[in-house]
């Protein structure tokens, strides 16, 4: 299957002293991917739960490369797997730059977890989430 690409913009402030992407930085950018996924993309589908309660469950970073501060953005591709009840979890590419032809610069992937925020207790994933969820499933 076809990953979900997020393009994300890079700012000044996300690079550190040697003009490359902060590393925790790097993190802020996947959620800033992460947003357009479950946020952005399944808003304009009307699936609204995932903005009712998403936790970050887990988290792993793999640096491959420095990614040099530059205008333009990266290109972040998204997949999901684990695919269970209650969570799931996203891994990303991020890419040096904002081409398909650019390297891998970092690995990562977030558990999530569905929250009832109101109830403050874990909620099932609905059958239309996973549905969503699962036209991007490795």
């Amino acid at each position: 299957m076809a990953p979900f690409v997020a393009q994300v913009p890079l700012r000044w402030t996300d690079q550190d002293s040697y003009r490359h992407v902060n590393h925790a930085k790097a993190v802020t950018l996947l959620e800033e991917a992460r947003i357009a996924m479950v946020f952005d993309a399944a808003a304009a589908e009307g699936l609204p739960g995932f903005a009712g309660g998403l936790l970050v469950a887990g988290l792993n970073v793999d640096y491959r490369r420095q990614i040099p501060y530059r205008s333009g953005g990266l290109r972040v591709t998204m997949s999901v797997d684990e695919l269970r009840a209650a969570s799931f979890r996203i891994c990303y590419e991020m890419h040096d730059g904002p081409g398909e032809d650019d390297p891998v610069a970092v690995l990562a992937w977030t558990r999530m977890a569905t929250f009832d925020l109101d109830a403050q207790r874990p909620r099932r994933l609905t059958a239309d989430e996973r549905a969503f969820l699962g036209r991007w499933t490795a």
